[in-house]
């Protein structure tokens, strides 16, 4: 029996009948190669025992096809990759970036150091960074961009930046959850989120200007900063009702797990939602449809922006312009909330 004949990359792209370089894409799956190309170069490759040499092949390209995602998490925060929203964020970033040829390598800003230029891309272990979030400061996201990385945010577009943020209309979102209580018949609205994190800043002005123009005084001692958990929310109201009765009759939470440790705490002092408190939660996972009662919230296109992100990083690596970008956002009415009067 003749021994099957090993072949090189440059044979196997002439068997194949295209270019060494398109060879090369079509086993590296780049999507770039049309798909008919890519699955007749990887059926000869298989049959003569033809592997692509990954190693060697970053070496020569010092390209990782790699990407870092980095979860942007605030000091002192108990939120972690667990909170479904950040896992629904990943998932889709996780399937933009492998659509287009790209894995995908998870961290923290707590677990990752300051420098993250050096750690993930002078290091080579990625080739550009993906943060989702900007948190309470963006000092490490503009160290990082100061060098020239390739990088792309997950947070408010409308901040003033060097680099490209793609995310939802906070400010609208907030003036849409805020608007929906108000018409539903609430008056004392608590804002429960940190009006210090970028994000939630624009949330909490849409709050502010839902009230100025419905005519209703924002009360501050209603504005409630605290950490994005369940947890917290939990605390928080429990504590407020101790201290000073149910003296108010709607809540904006700044996510839908905030809103469901807001919502445990009032079920259990027997507060009726809607009729006493509505609340209203942003983001749509997909445990807020299957909360009791269902929670009104503000719908994030996640896949969208995922999409959106790998777009804008891409575009730094071919050194076409970039821009950030505002995603629509869509309140989505349950039973956590009343219907306009």
């Amino acid at each position: 029996m003749t021994a099957k004949q090993k072949f090189n990359l440059a044979q196997l792209a002439a068997l194949a009948g295209v270019s060494t370089s398109t060879a090369s894409r079509a086993l590296n799956n780049n999507p770039l190669i049309k798909l008919q190309t890519r699955e007749k170069v990887q059926a000869l490759a298989k049959e003569h025992d033809y592997s692509v040499n990954a190693a060697a092949s970053r070496l020569r390209t010092r390209k990782t096809n790699v990407i870092a995602v980095i979860l942007n998490l605030i000091d002192h925060t108990e939120q972690s990759v667990t909170d479904p929203f950040l896992l629904k964020v990943v998932g889709d970033l996780n399937k933009a970036l492998n659509a287009k040829g790209y894995e995908l390598l998870l961290s923290n800003s707590i677990m990752a150091t300051d420098n993250w230029a050096n750690y993930f891309i002078s290091s080579q272990r990625a080739d550009g960074l993906i943060i989702v979030g900007q948190g309470k400061s963006a000092q490490k996201i503009a160290a990082a961009a100061s060098t020239g990385v390739p990088l792309v945010v997950w947070g408010d577009p409308k901040s003033d930046t060097h680099y490209p943020i793609v995310g939802g209309n906070n400010r609208l979102g907030g003036y849409k959850a805020t608007t929906h209580l108000l018409e539903g018949g609430c008056k004392h609205i608590v804002f429960l989120g940190d009006p210090e994190h970028a994000e939630m800043s624009e949330r909490h002005a849409g709050y502010l200007q839902a009230h100025l123009d419905a005519g209703v005084k924002a009360d501050p001692a209603l504005t409630m900063p605290i950490d994005i958990t369940s947890t917290a929310a939990y605390d928080c109201i429990n504590q407020f009702i101790r201290d000073n009765g149910l003296s108010f009759d709607g809540i904006v939470a700044i996510s839908d797990m905030v809103a469901l440790g807001a919502l445990k705490a009032l079920k259990e002092r027997y507060v009726g939602i809607p009729a006493d408190v509505g609340i209203v939660g942003y983001d749509d996972i997909a445990l807020a449809e299957l909360m009791h009662p269902a929670l009104t919230t503000i719908r994030q296109d996640t896949a969208l922006a995922a999409e959106k992100m790998v777009e804008q990083l891409i575009a730094q690596f071919n050194n076409e312009p970039t821009q950030s970008i505002v995603l629509d956002i869509e309140l989505i009415e349950r039973r956590s909330t009343r219907s306009k009067n």
